[in-house]
């Protein structure tokens, strides 16, 4: 075993907030063009969808980072655990949101929305026609997470048992080539037969961009990174000496995928731009737990944006619908600079008091739990492997 540890996870937060608030914000602005906005804003957020990309490496990254730790570290990997604090930490601000949805249609930005039980069983992703429900459409990123919270600590578990822990890497790999091969049918299977049709961008949408099977690349960059920084720590040691240097690399791979994605339904685009992009954003990441990167310092601001982030992306929508009428009728131009400035704030800050009424109480809520499960029982655990830094 290494005597060489991997750095506290404690001391990685500052730069991931940054890249969460970066990410949150790309998202915001990038949707605030559903409503009246700047023209300028159309050229400068217009590779902005791509900030779900970046949550999901954030999220592949923290999430398999807590289960390997535990793996690192020798101890017995604890699902039910991990399990109830997936739960206190999505369910209870998701619920909120989507009860508003449904019980207050003022609050719809589109058309209107699925069947309730296509949100509560987190399928609302698949076959999803934004032509007739746009309402609520973006919480299809969340559906993809869940079926990720799902299904890797499941494949997780099974690589225990079995004691091949050791092929992980393999399957991360395999994987990664399937979303090609996934893809390439999805084009030319589901897409390609409506080129030309007006209604073209809607396949498009519902068989490349929601599909969980074709969106696990970001996911995936981000478990390699944690990984390989948790079970290689030497190597950690040695990548997170140039933080600088590997922002300025994820800086390039963007801005790469910026022009291969400009066209973002294009046949390039569409089978290699999910990939590309999620290189971009692992390098990024790693940038971002370099304590020699710019990144790596505190800032109040990103940290409260990266604190409330989950609660505004599901909110932002809805807020922004109602707000920037009523903000109209004082004069104030739709299309404005200050409008769009405005509206951001409000969202904020309306994420900001649904944070301390529901995401705190159901935080604490969920140490109380773990705590007194702790005290009565022992977790449900399966044997351990040790792990060796070769």
């Amino acid at each position: 075993m290494s005597t060489e540890t991997a750095i506290p996870a404690s001391k990685q937060l500052h730069g991931l907030d940054h890249l969460r608030a970066l990410a949150i914000l790309m998202v915001l602005l990038y949707h605030y063009r559903m409503f009246g906005h700047p023209a300028w804003l159309d050229d400068v957020i217009h590779f902005g969808w791509s900030g779900v990309d970046l949550f999901f490496v954030l999220s592949g990254y923290l999430i398999s980072s807590q289960l390997f730790v535990t793996m690192a570290q020798g101890k017995p990997v604890s699902f039910p655990e991990f399990f109830i604090k997936r739960f206190f930490r999505i369910i209870p601000p998701y619920l909120l949101i989507l009860s508003i949805y449904f019980l207050v249609p003022a609050f719809w930005e589109r058309e209107t929305l699925l069947p309730l039980w296509r949100y509560l069983t987190f399928t609302q992703n698949f076959g999803l026609n934004l032509k007739v429900f746009g309402t609520f459409s973006h919480v299809w990123s969340l559906c993809v997470e869940e079926h990720f919270y799902l299904l890797f600590p499941f494949a997780l578990f099974l690589l225990i048992r079995t004691k091949r822990v050791q092929a992980g890497g393999w399957l991360l790999f395999a994987m990664f080539m399937a979303g090609f091969v996934i893809r390439l049918f999805c084009w030319y299977q589901l897409i390609a037969p409506h080129a030309g049709q007006d209604d073209a961008w809607m396949y498009w949408y519902m068989n490349m961009y929601y599909p969980t099977y074709t969106r696990l690349d970001g996911l995936l960059a981000g478990v390699a990174i944690a990984a390989l920084f948790t079970f290689r720590p030497a190597i950690q040691v040695r990548i997170t000496q140039y933080g600088n240097a590997w922002l300025l690399a994820g800086l390039l791979v963007l801005t790469g995928a910026w022009y291969l994605c400009d066209t973002q339904s294009s046949f390039g685009a569409s089978i290699f731009g999910f990939p590309v992009v999620a290189l971009g954003y692992g390098l990024l990441v790693i940038a971002a737990v370099s304590p020699s990167c710019i990144l790596y310092r505190n800032n109040r601001i990103t940290a409260v944006i990266a604190k409330v982030s989950f609660v505004l992306y599901l909110s932002h929508k809805g807020v922004i619908h109602l707000v920037q009428p009523w903000l109209a009728k004082t004069g104030m131009a739709r299309e404005g600079t200050l409008m769009m400035l405005l509206c951001v704030v409000i969202a904020i800050g309306v994420a900001w008091m649904i944070h301390l009424a529901v995401e705190q109480p159901m935080l604490r809520l969920r140490k109380k739990v773990l705590a007194n499960r702790k005290a009565h029982r022992q977790p449900a655990v399966v044997p351990q492997m040790e792990w060796q830094d070769k």
